[in-house]
């Protein structure tokens, strides 16, 4: 009996590994995009999350930055990913993109475990929406210069517009939003401690929100200011005196606000997942597009398949190469 035992014991144990084995959604192979005659050898660099959960977003992504750009065989993706996940997602992006050029980089969540609290959304609040912080750790220090774009974006420009872009003295460049009121993003306990809130109190600029989904970087000075230690001290601050709500954000807020080079609108239409609370749809903000960001509560993806679209959402839907009936399962 005890020999049964034993055996029934080793053939589960083999046997977890297959019931356990992540099953991905399959993608259509994107066509092959190549550089024009006018095309040089500088390389533009992107770094983006890769989780399963916004897959399909990624996926779409990506594809729309290839597809606008006049040298796409000089785009670098940088893909921000945890070691549990990594050779599924690596052979999906190489299955999907055969002639991509990217990196996959492992982000240890341990970093930010003990340091993240809970936000107005659960999905504010997974690890991997906090590796943009260590960017400067992840990313070789070869690379000077970086576009972070969040899994939700879809771009209908040449990137490289983006990408060269005068930082001038500034860290980092973002559209910003200067009409916005900070006090929401801050609680009593923030406004209430002049050591705290003071810190807006001695900008040389009227601190203005930005969104950090899409963000042009420049690693060198984030090094060297010492960044990610900077937006590390405002986590833990937070951890003990809750003065904030939202998730990544806030901390980008209080490190740089005010210290933002100021980019297009057009390179955020940021709010297209609609309203938080009720999950109503947006519209685009006036002007011209160059970047439609689905930030908010709301994927494209998932009102698409449940036949409750936006309308904004029929411009993402030409980036899904997701194939039909494809579905994501971890069993």
């Amino acid at each position: 009996m005890k020999q049964k035992h034993h055996l029934l014991t080793a053939l589960l144990l083999l046997l977890l590994p297959i019931a356990t084995t992540l099953r991905l959604p399959e993608f259509q192979e994107a066509p092959a995009f190549r550089n024009g005659v006018e095309c040089t050898n500088t390389s533009i660099h992107i770094a983006m999350t890769l989780d399963v959960t916004y897959l399909r977003g990624s996926i779409a992504g990506v594809f729309s930055i290839i597809q606008h750009s006049t040298c796409p065989e000089n785009t670098v993706f940088h893909f921000l990913t945890t070691h549990r996940h990594a050779t599924a997602l690596r052979r999906t992006i190489t299955t999907t993109f055969p002639y991509l050029n990217f990196h996959l980089h492992h982000f240890d969540t341990n970093l930010v475990k003990h340091k993240i609290s809970a936000s107005i959304r659960r999905a504010l609040d997974q690890p991997l929406n906090y590796a943009r912080i260590y960017l400067a750790d992840l990313i070789p220090a070869t690379v000077h210069r970086v576009i972070y774009f969040d899994s939700d974006v879809i771009v209908v420009d040449d990137v490289v517009n983006l990408w060269e872009i005068n930082l001038k003295s500034h860290v980092l460049g973002a559209p910003e939003y200067c009409h916005a009121n900070f006090t929401s993003y801050f609680t009593s306990n923030f406004w209430l401690n002049p050591d705290f809130s003071g810190v807006f109190d001695h900008r040389q600029a009227k601190a203005c929100y930005f969104n950090t989904g899409v963000m042009v970087i420049d690693m060198l000075k984030w090094r060297a200011l010492k960044v990610t230690e900077n937006l590390e001290k405002w986590m833990e601050i937070q951890k003990r005196h809750r003065i904030y709500e939202l998730g990544s954000l806030p901390p980008f807020l209080l490190v740089f606000a005010g210290d933002v080079e100021a980019v297009e609108h057009r390179w955020n239409q940021h709010g297209l997942g609609g309203d938080n609370v009720k999950g109503l749809c947006r519209d685009l903000h006036s002007g011209p597009v160059s970047l439609l960001h689905w930030s908010g509560k709301g994927k494209p993806w998932l009102r698409l398949d449940s036949k409750r679209a936006c309308p904004m959402d029929g411009l993402w839907a030409p980036y899904d190469l997701l194939k039909h009936g494809s579905v994501i399962s971890d069993r």
